[in-house]
């Protein structure tokens, strides 16, 4: 989910809650396999208000009626907005990417893929691992990407960097995930990123982080690097533009 799109969902939560025509009706949990949480639970654990967790649970049961999502469903959702194979113009750049016409056969284009990334945040929603993303797991993590305070942002970023969940962060796990945003977004950028210019970022990144240079980096020293650098914590933000 781009930033505009994580935009509009925080905007059309907010609309909902404001909206004098609230929803009245409780979750229909008879309707599906996975039965979530009750609304008092999911109100004290996250920053949504029960009206806008209804408006939420709607829409996931909407693209999900089973009440839980496997990778491949998300997979699915998540290439509506990054469509793999999907063609966009070099010269609109990202924020402003045009979906190729037969018109503009001659203008430069690329082919997206976010079915790598995709991968990624889906282990990161998936807090315990167990192949699947339930509402709870889904409205938890969104809470913490719309509203939640840039200590939980990042430990959220952290273990999306965290690939194999061991409470360190490698330098190929970093490269993966550094890899994966650009096959989804560094060549629609103009001018178009450099193939190398994932693995020079991250060996700018990590040797700032791994203060203690044992070859990885812990969540303190991942948080603390962060707070502390202007330039990376700009950087870091990248993750949030393609949640």
């Amino acid at each position: 989910m781009d930033a505009k799109r994580v935009e509009t969902v925080s905007a059309r939560v907010d609309a909902a809650a404001s909206s004098p025509d609230s929803v009245e009706d409780e979750l229909e949990l008879s309707a599906v396999r996975h039965r979530p949480e009750g609304l008092e639970q999911l109100e004290s654990q996250t920053r949504f208000s029960r009206k806008e967790l209804q408006i939420l649970y709607r829409g996931f049961k909407n693209e999900c009626p089973s009440g839980i999502v496997n990778e491949d469903t998300f997979k699915d959702i998540y290439s509506q907005f990054f469509p793999q194979g999907g063609l966009f113009h070099v010269s609109a750049g990202f924020k402003n990417r045009q979906t190729l016409k037969s018109s503009d056969s001659m203008r430069p284009f690329v082919l997206i893929d976010a079915s790598t990334y995709a991968h990624f945040l889906f282990n990161a929603f998936d807090t315990d691992h167990n192949g699947s993303v339930s509402f709870e797991d889904f409205v938890m993590g969104l809470s913490i990407l719309l509203r939640g305070t840039v200590q939980e942002k990042l430990n959220w970023a952290f273990n999306l960097y965290d690939i194999n969940k061991d409470g360190y962060i490698t330098k190929e796990e970093m490269l993966d995930i550094m890899k994966a945003i650009y096959d989804m977004m560094g060549k629609c950028t103009y001018p178009v990123l450099k193939e190398e210019t994932p693995r020079q970022h991250v060996e700018v990144f990590f040797q700032k982080m791994d203060k203690n240079r044992d070859g990885v980096v812990t969540i303190d020293e991942f948080i603390d690097c962060c707070q502390n650098d202007e330039n990376i914590m700009r950087s870091m933000h990248l993750f949030e533009n393609v949640l």
